[in-house]
């Protein structure tokens, strides 16, 4: 029964890869989309794949594709984005991969939990970076400079919050599938052309509710051993 269950959601998630592939190439044509703004976008296909798994995995894949990113945002007129992920993103996700690779379990890592204390200085500091990178992209003349900030400040907890093994990092990665799906949609309006960074991002919602699915069953089981272990 099991062996069934895993056999189908092996079939949905490489399904989804194929079909979400074969959308951006179409409507790519389609649009007559750089072919340099599609290229991340099919690495990402598979990096959205191992992160539904919560794989370490992703963290190389996807901080290597961030170089390509970073070229394909500044395009965009996307400031804020490029440089956080080329400066931040990038080094982060390889630097995760590391750490996570230093105390595995399983395909992901030994997660810990954020205290009250922590939630309430991120906050705060949240508040601060938001006010302060505002005012930097309007000097800049950034394109949808409130969505890109917000974003790229999610995006940027979500980042430290993973490197550090907490698992509330995927309680927040909805959140930025949340924004990018309303930032892709807003493009749109701009350039059609973008429709297939929305079709990446609804793939991309998918595999990141996959993905608290499976960060919750793996911190489920690391407090079950460590409780079996102590008593």
């Amino acid at each position: 029964m099991i062996r069934k269950k895993w056999n189908k959601e092996k079939i949905f998630s490489y399904g989804l890869l194929i079909v979400c592939a074969i959308l951006i190439t179409v409507t790519g044509i389609l649009f007559k989309q750089s072919i340099l703004r599609i290229i991340p976008l099919y690495v990402s296909l598979v990096v959205g794949l191992l992160q539904s798994r919560a794989s370490r995995f992703s963290y190389l894949l996807g901080g290597c594709n961030c170089i390509i990113y970073t070229v394909v945002y500044i395009s965009f007129g996307l400031y804020a984005t490029a440089a956080s992920t080329l400066l931040f993103s990038c080094p982060i996700q390889l630097i995760t991969f590391w750490r996570w690779s230093k105390r595995s379990y399983k395909q992901a890592t030994e997660f810990r939990t954020l205290k009250p204390i922590h939630w309430m200085l991120g906050g705060v500091a949240f508040v601060i970076c938001f006010v302060l990178i505002h005012f930097v992209l309007d000097a800049a003349d950034s394109n949808y400079r409130f969505l890109d900030n917000l974003g790229t400040l999610v995006s940027l907890t979500v980042s430290l919050l993973s490197l550090l093994s907490f698992r509330e990092y995927s309680w927040l990665m909805p959140v930025t599938g949340v924004i990018n799906l309303i930032l892709y949609t807003v493009m749109i309006m701009d350039d059609p052309a973008q429709v297939t960074y929305l079709i990446y991002g609804i793939n991309s919602m998918i595999c990141i509710i996959g993905q608290f699915f499976s960060v919750r069953k793996l911190y489920a089981e690391q407090i079950n051993r460590k409780e079996f272990s102590h008593a």
